[in-house]
């Protein structure tokens, strides 16, 4: 069962229209403390919508949204951020020309005092940037001023996830976080995302990858055209049957049919040795 008894986030119903197209339609889904909520699903099945939902740049259609046991409108971003509500998006959000400290403290800078003026206190600022991705395992970064656009995406991902955790995020909402990793990148990465859930934090994962899911995930919503296709918990389902799932279930199938019929029709004819040799003698 869960870590908690009851949810620290939860979505009843929610569902959300543009124009009168639906993106979401009743998605419900609990987020628990210490607990990564896995959100699958192929492009277009309605992540983006649900991730902006959960972060208060779209309000729901209908439906309702709770945070810590009350019911809950979040009208922006920032309105999410003060409830302890931190998304990283899959562009991370780091600014590549400036340094790691001013990256991690962007729009929050320590400021001390030079006579009657406050300026930004960068010693401090490098100095809790490296602390911070030290403690999620990131030694290779000894040096504070170092640009952010001279880190790799791996370590620019953990600065942001140790960003979010730092300023409070009791929620942390990923957005593919692994999509455009490599390997070791990537498992650099999910190492990170069980030390925040061990830190007892809700983590929402965003991915279409069942096997990064699978590693760090407690359970998981499958969503198909913006509706939850499935739900369930780790060990209920296997990787094969999550991925039928993603892909439609019956039009799975009728695909792979498709596709074997295919594979038959190019089937090169039997030759015969004879044939074989004329072919060699240039007959």
């Amino acid at each position: 069962m869960s870590a908690a008894t009851s949810p620290i986030m939860e979505l009843q119903n929610v569902s959300k229209s543009f124009s009168g197209i639906e993106a979401l339609k009743n998605v419900s889904c609990e987020i628990f403390r210490g607990e990564v909520l896995c959100l699958l699903g192929d492009n277009g099945a309605g992540k983006s919508t649900l991730i902006k939902v959960l972060s208060g740049f779209h309000q729901p259609t209908s439906g309702t949204m709770h945070y810590a046991c009350e019911e809950v409108v979040l009208p922006s971003p920032r309105s999410a951020l003060e409830r302890g509500i931190a998304t990283v998006h899959q562009e991370v959000g780091t600014v590549p020309l400036i340094s790691v400290g001013r990256n991690f403290f962007l729009g929050s800078e320590p400021t001390k005092r030079f006579g009657p003026l406050k300026i930004f206190d960068s010693a401090k600022a490098n100095a809790v940037a490296l602390e911070q991705m030290r403690s999620f395992g990131i030694t290779r970064v000894t040096n504070g001023n170092q640009l952010v656009g001279t880190l790799s995406g791996g370590e620019r991902q953990v600065l942001a996830i140790a960003r979010a955790i730092y300023f409070g995020a009791q929620v942390l909402i990923l957005d593919e976080p692994t999509s455009a990793l490599g390997v070791k990148e990537a498992a650099k990465v999910l190492v990170v995302v069980n030390e925040v859930r061990k830190q007892g934090i809700g983590v929402v994962f965003i991915t279409h990858n069942v096997r990064h899911a699978m590693a760090v995930g407690n359970q998981f919503v499958v969503l198909i055209h913006g509706q939850v296709e499935a739900k369930f918990r780790r060990g209920e389902k296997s990787r094969d049957e999550i991925l039928n799932l993603m892909a439609g279930g019956e039009q799975m199938e009728e695909l792979e049919a498709e596709l074997s019929a295919l594979e038959d029709s190019f089937t090169a004819p039997e030759v015969d040795d004879q044939t074989v040799e004329q072919i060699r003698m240039g007959a």
